[in-house]
């Protein structure tokens, strides 16, 4: 096994452990295990468990954004569909087996506290995702889109919260029908189209 499929092996295997159980209710040992690769291979990629997590979160920050923009490219009918569209995706993540929430505030909360490295990777993502939204948003005739963006980006953030904390994958819904009401007050056709989809 060359060190790209053992390194391959070893982030598949800490993405769902670290995810599903949280980084420090899992050791160096048990991750070994799971991806079926020895100690010393293990080290050779990943010489400490800083710089795996940190892997682990990059690598889940590219996963995870570009699975959203992919949806919203592919269902979205025009510029004005595409901010609740991101919404819709969520709604199919809520649904998903295995939905345990955020990784990056389940990170930042274990380690925010002492991994700078770890604080900033989880800041890198929620910036990366708001800027996406900002992006969608200023293809639309709207007032203030960077305001709007960032009520939409928390709309998100307490979609994912009350999803994972409750078990209610309608949290998606609800936050849909909210973002829609916040586009058509901004001046956006989007809410518009919204009440036209029944939402």
């Amino acid at each position: 096994m060359d060190l790209d499929e053992a390194r391959t092996r070893i982030l598949d295997a800490a993405e769902e452990l670290f995810y599903d159980r949280g980084i420090q209710a899992v050791g160096m040992d048990e991750l070994r295990t799971a991806a079926g690769v020895s100690l010393k291979r293990l080290y050779q990629c990943f010489p400490a468990k800083h710089d795996l997590v940190e892997a682990y979160l990059r690598r889940r920050d590219t996963r995870w954004r570009t699975a959203l923009a992919e949806y919203v490219d592919a269902h979205a009918d025009g510029p004005a569909d595409r901010p609740l569209a991101v919404f819709d995706w969520l709604g199919e993540w809520f649904a998903e087996d295995g939905f345990r929430g955020c990784a990056f505030v389940h990170a930042y909360g274990e380690l925010g506290a002492t991994s700078d490295r770890v604080g900033r990777v989880a800041r890198e993502h929620k910036e990366a995702l708001r800027g996406y939204v900002a992006g969608l948003v200023r293809a639309l005739p709207v007032a203030e889109p960077e305001v709007l963006a960032g009520q939409l980006a928390l709309l998100i953030d307490g979609a994912i919260a009350g999803a994972a904390l409750l078990g209610e994958p309608s949290a998606a819904r609800q936050a849909r029908t909210a973002a829609a009401a916040l586009l058509e007050a901004a001046g956006s056709v989007a809410g518009s189209g919204a009440a036209r989809n029944g939402t």
